[in-house]
């Protein structure tokens, strides 16, 4: 049984985005693990270290972000990680890197360059909005495309590109740091070994941005647990947090009876 499972969270979201994106789902997880510790932590580049330099590079963006969790004490007991599309590449290297860190991880939405081709990884039928976005002035027009383009939901779309300009207002991700978020992204490449910790993916069937065949194709390398959400697109914990919050608290049953509570 791994010690301290789903006891000890830790939360990284993808590119350039930051721990106010995680939004209405932080309050969901923690019903779900009331006695939980639950850790938003930011990547070099965005949230409260948005005027760091990112790396361009996987495991320089790990060893960042562990040094951030030992600064902050909380590697004092095994982690459990629960990230998005970058965030889950950061992940996997930290289980490699750093075992003893790490006593599971719930990895969203992500790809890796070996496993994947470019235009899965990047659906090319995304091209078009991306490139509507690098012309798009307005902020709060170009947080709606990217709301739009990452989410299937739309009840909210107004109340939430408005938090979201906010959120890049305050602490605006540069240019470049996205730039050097999508080269390490790119270049990520991890080795065959598969993690000793128990791993759960997640993906969304309309992920109009990664293909979930990139999740399917993790999970036939490493013969992982998969479930998949019928509707959801790439930003799965907005699009159906409670989901999430449903197959976490059952994953986390498997290894450790009644420590979570579905929400």
């Amino acid at each position: 049984m791994p010690k301290n499972f789903g006891q000890n969270w830790i939360l990284l979201r993808g590119l350039a985005r930051e721990s106010g994106h995680w939004g209405s789902f932080i309050p969901l997880l923690q019903a779900t693990f009331p006695e939980a510790k639950i850790t938003l932590l930011d990547l070099p580049g965005t949230g409260s270290f948005y005027q760091e330099i990112s790396p361009a590079n996987i495991p320089a963006i790990t060893d960042w972000i562990r040094q951030q969790a030992l600064e902050q004490g909380l590697l004092k007991q095994p982690l459990t990680i629960l990230a998005l599309s970058l965030g889950a590449m950061v992940a996997w290297e930290w289980m490699h890197k750093y075992p003893d860190d790490i006593s599971g991880a719930t990895l969203m939405n992500t790809s890796f360059a070996n496993l994947s081709p470019f235009y899965k990884r990047l659906r090319w039928q995304s091209y078009k909005r991306f490139g509507a976005l690098l012309l798009t002035r307005n902020l709060y027009s170009k947080e709606l495309k990217i709301l739009q383009l990452v989410a299937n939901q739309r009840d909210q779309d107004k109340q939430i590109a408005q938090s979201w300009e906010k959120i890049q207002l305050e602490r605006p991700i540069s240019f470049k740091n996205s730039f050097r978020q999508i080269l390490a992204a790119a270049r990520f490449r991890p080795n065959d070994k598969k993690p000793h910790q128990p791993i759960l993916l997640l993906n969304g069937q309309r992920d109009r941005l990664v293909s979930s065949d990139c999740s399917l194709a993790i999970q036939k390398k490493w013969q992982l647990e998969l479930h998949s959400n019928p509707w959801a697109g790439h930003d799965l914990t907005l699009d159906d947090g409670a989901w999430v919050t449903l197959q976490l608290a059952d994953w986390v049953k498997q290894f450790t009876p009644g420590l979570a509570r579905k929400a």
